[in-house]
Formats: structure tokens, sequence, C-alpha cells
């Protein structure tokens, strides 16, 4: 793990690095307060920093303090070195967003169980952010595809509606359907018809652009919400879709299966709201599918 010491005396400077170094820590060393601010300013910083409070430039304490009043970034554990015995001051670093504090002249033993301390701070915030990260993902994702959710996929349909709209853009959508999936379920088992959506998904995926948006809307049904494409580049699209699941098989074991896509597009014009571009697109994918299925049509 990286560490930041910021100490003016070469002295006590060199004393930390060796005995950071040799508790298997990566040393980044700043002489003064400025050097020390400019490393931990930085967004991939190291997440501990030991810090002397009286440095040239900047002290200890108002590096403290301009961490966490900025708030931004990965949190740093600081350990704040002081001469300072009086409770007055150390109250004034604690309150300056200081974690811990050692006394000078200092117990290295000490040092390492503090740091020992922070290192276990830093890990478990990083167990937290992950388990947010992941309980985020679970709220907005579909279980099955990992494509967006009917939910969020939603919020970004109108986000992205009302943004081209004020700018006077282009948004096109895509409705897309599985022909005859049910019978995949019926005759193959709905395990294997899990495996089919999934890899609808991926192929769908490689075709559009990685800022387009691709949500399960339901069963067999996905949307693709592609912002800045007229009708014309938009229908391009959809025959590339199309071709992606109709052009090879799917594997499904032992046997392997040939399936195809019902597709409708509806684009933004100036009489639209959110829900008429969805069900413009829906009524474009229900024609596709009368008028013999394995289409792109556009809403007209």
């Amino acid at each position: 793990m990286k560490i930041v010491v910021a100490e003016d005396d070469p002295v006590t400077r060199r004393l930390l690095k060796t005995s950071l170094e040799k508790w298997q820590y990566e040393v980044i060393l700043a002489a003064d307060g400025i050097q020390a601010m400019e490393i931990l300013s930085d967004p991939d910083s190291p997440q501990i920093a030991v810090l002397d409070w009286m440095m040239p430039g900047i002290d200890g304490v108002e590096i403290c303090r301009e961490l966490r009043k900025s708030n931004a970034g990965p949190y740093v554990y600081i350990l704040l070195l002081t001469s300072r015995t009086a409770k007055d001051d150390v109250l004034t670093g604690l309150d300056a967003g200081a974690d811990d504090y050692l006394v000078k002249p200092f117990d290295v033993l000490e040092l390492q169980a503090r740091l020992r301390t922070g290192k276990r701070i830093i890990d478990l915030q990083g167990q937290l952010i992950s388990a947010r990260e992941a309980m985020r993902d679970q709220a907005t994702h579909d279980p099955l595809t990992g494509a967006w959710n009917r939910r969020a996929l939603v919020e970004i349909i109108k986000r992205e509606f009302e943004r081209v709209r004020r700018q006077k853009g282009s948004l096109a959508l895509l409705m897309l359907d599985l022909d005859h999936f049910k019978r995949v379920n019926d005759t193959m088992g709905h395990q294997v018809g899990d495996l089919v959506l999934q890899e609808v998904t991926k192929r769908v995926h490689s075709v559009i652009r990685p800022y387009d948006s691709l949500g399960r809307y339901g069963g067999e049904e996905f949307l693709v919400l592609i912002p800045g494409y007229d009708s014309q580049s938009a229908l391009d699209v959809g025959e590339r879709i199309r071709l992606s699941i109709s052009s090879a098989p799917f594997a499904t074991g032992l046997n392997s299966l040939q399936l195809t896509l019902s597709i409708g597009i509806a684009c933004i014009g100036t009489d639209l709201d959110m829900e008429q571009l969805i069900r413009h697109a829906d009524e474009a994918m229900y024609r596709a599918k009368s008028e013999g299925r394995n289409l792109c049509k556009l809403w007209q």
C-alpha cells in the first residue's frame, strides 16, 4: 500500500521511510506542506498520509482542513506527528480532520500499530464502496442479461429525451423482439431460453456504440436508445442488429438454434413525448411482425 510521508526534518523523514518500507509500504516523500498537498490533491494519491504538524509552506493541520473540505476522491487516513501535547492542540488537529496523532519522539512500534488501524479503515471503506456499487448495479440492471432493467432504461430515455429536445438534436429508439421465442422456452426449457437472451444481449452490444443504451424491456423484448441518429442511420443500425442475430446460430449445448428479430424504430419529433416515442417504436415492431418477421420497420 502507498503512503505519503510529509516531514521537513531529514533525519525523521529517513527514519520514517526506512521503517515504513520494512513494513512493506510504498513510500512517497514530501519535504514540506506544499509538496504534500500537491501529492494528496492527485486523484490517484495514496490513501494514508503521515503528516508533520509544523512544516514550511502549509502545516499538517491546514492540509487536513483542505482535504476534508474538498471531500473529493477516496478517503485519506491522516496521522499527524506533533511535539505538542496540550489537550487543546490535540483537539485542534482532530477537529481539522486528522484521524489520529502521535507525539514526537514517537515509538516505531506504536506507529506501526496506528498505521495498521488506518489500513483496516481504508480496506473497510473499499469494501463498503464495492457493496454500494454492487447494490446500485442490482437496482439498475437486469440480473439475467446485465442490460439496463426497465425502470433504469425509462429514466435514461427520459433524461436523454429532454436533453435532445433542449438541444434540438436527434434521437432514435429501437424496440427488439425475438421471433417465436415462446417456442424456445416450451420445447427446450427456460434454461436454454435464458442462455439465448444472454447471447442476444452480447450480440447487440457488439453492434451498438458504447454510449448507446441497451435495456431489457420485458420478457424477450429489448430497447436500444441511440442518440444523434436520424431515421436512416437508425435503420442502418437496426439492420446490423437484425443480422447479428440471424446470421449465426445460437449454441445451446448439443443443439443450435436459428433465431430472428423483429425491430421497430421511432425517432424523436416535435410532436412526440417520451411515452409516444416508446409506443411508436412498439407499433413499428408489431408491423414488422405482421409483415413476416425478421424485419426492421420505421414508424410512419
